[in-house]
């Protein structure tokens, strides 16, 4: 197994680590949890970077590294809507946007097509990291100046969730076609 093929299941192992910190009465778990959150984040970008890099991109890698990224940001959301720090409308639709895109991916592989990530998905995921580490963190250091940074990151990554669930949707419809 090569070392983007490790660092992506790191962050599946980091997923119920960081639920367990996020969610149990632990001094400072928030911060730690955050902590947890974004070296999982980061992992993501140096395991496609890594992979890209030494020309080790696998099939397993392809699979997996997307379903890391579902389980690590879900896992979030769904700890921060327990949280009461989350509307739960707003989960529902990017989890929907998920599951619809995995959906399409998994017919897309079955007819021998490969869906590639576009910008809008980068851009997406983007804005749902930021968004969650800053709630996380509960809207700090902008807090301190009144900017509703978090909120403003919220509503961006669920219009960019909607946006590129749209735009896969559109640019690969002949997968339903067929």
């Amino acid at each position: 197994m090569n070392l983007a093929n490790k660092l992506t299941l790191a962050r599946i192992i980091l997923v119920p680590v960081f639920m367990i910190v996020l969610l149990n009465k632990i001094p400072y778990g928030i911060y730690i949890a955050a902590g947890i959150f974004t070296i999982a984040a980061i992992t993501d970008t140096l395991d496609g970077y890594i992979a890209r890099s030494r020309n080790q991109i696998t099939k397993f890698g392809k699979f997996v590294d997307p379903l890391a990224d579902k389980l690590l940001v879900t896992a979030a959301l769904v700890c921060l809507v327990q949280m009461g720090k989350l509307p739960a409308w707003m989960v529902v639709v990017i989890i929907s946007r998920e599951y619809t895109i995995s959906i399409l991916r998994a017919i897309a592989a079955s007819e021998g097509i490969v869906i590639a990530a576009s910008w809008w998905g980068k851009l997406k995921t983007i804005a749902q990291i930021i968004a969650i580490i800053s709630i996380l963190l509960n809207n700090f250091p902008f807090s301190l100046i009144d900017f509703p940074f978090s909120t403003i990151m919220l509503w961006i990554a669920v219009i960019l969730t909607i946006v590129s669930g749209i735009d896969y949707l559109y640019l690969n419809r002949q997968v339903f076609k067929q």
